[in-house]
């Protein structure tokens, strides 16, 4: 007979305990519960998470990376579509972040009201990181699905 496990029980009182805290001791000013630009930046990290593969990490418990016995070359994204490291989903963690900051920079830059120049100079930026990113997550795409045709600027 295996004893239960509580961890899951403690983690979930001491979240809601902490939460409960929080809202007891700004109970006079509890204007950050209305901030769209917190709960975007909430979202976003849950979305980031959740399509990086961090879940899928959580269920398999694969390695960080990979070390060749024959070489000692480390690999930090995995050969197969069948699985990957734990590397591997924080740098796609970091490409799509990269890739939305981007898209805010251009959103920002066609919205804003500011000087042309400087409006010119963030959508260059943000369209810089667009591409640049959207390549590179594009390039480990294709090494992991061996014959996917397409590219856009890294091979």
């Amino acid at each position: 007979f295996r004893p239960p496990n509580y961890s899951g029980t403690i983690a979930l009182a001491l979240l809601v305990s902490l939460v409960g805290g929080l809202l007891y001791l700004r109970r006079n000013n509890l204007e950050f519960i209305y901030n769209k630009t917190g709960w975007a930046m909430v979202s976003l990290c849950i979305v980031f998470a959740m399509t990086s593969g961090q879940m899928w990490n959580h269920i398999r418990g694969p390695p960080y990376a990979h070390k060749n016995p024959h070489n000692g070359q480390v690999s930090y994204i995995h050969g197969s579509s069948q699985a990957q490291f734990v590397a591997e989903s924080h740098i796609i963690l970091v490409l799509n972040a990269a890739i939305t900051m981007g898209m805010v920079l251009l959103n920002e830059a066609a919205t804003s009201k500011g000087d042309v120049g400087k409006r010119r100079i963030i959508c260059l930026v943000g369209l810089g990181l667009v591409v640049f990113f959207f390549s590179f997550l594009l390039s480990i795409f294709r090494s992991k699905y061996h014959g996917y045709p397409y590219s856009f600027l890294i091979k």
